[in-house]
C-alpha cells in the first residue's frame, strides 16, 4: 500500500499546484514563525496571525485534497490494470 507521504513524493515532482502548494505552505510557516517569536502582539499583528494561520490551514487542506485524489486514482488504476 502506498503511503500518502509516497504520493506527496510523487506530487513533489509531477504536479505544479502541488509544488507551489508545498512552497507557499512552506513561506507563510516561515512567516508565521517570525511573528510568533515577539512575546506580545499589536492588535494588527494579531490579525495578520489568523490570517496566516487560516491561508496556510488552506493550503495544507488543498494539498491534502491532491493527495486523496491521486491515491484514488492509483487505486482505481490499480483494480482495473
Amino acid at each position: 500500500m502506498v503511503t500518502d507521504e509516497q504520493i506527496a513524493e510523487a506530487l513533489r515532482t509531477a504536479n505544479a499546484e502541488f509544488q507551489e502548494l508545498e512552497e507557499s505552505h512552506h513561506r507563510l510557516d516561515a512567516e508565521l514563525q517570525q511573528l510568533l517569536k515577539r512575546h506580545v502582539l499589536t492588535p494588527q499583528e494579531e490579525i495578520t496571525k489568523k490570517l496566516l494561520q487560516k491561508e496556510k490551514l488552506g493550503k495544507k487542506d488543498r494539498m491534502a485534497v491532491l493527495i486523496r485524489e491521486s491515491r484514488a486514482t492509483l487505486e482505481q488504476t490499480g483494480t482495473n490494470g
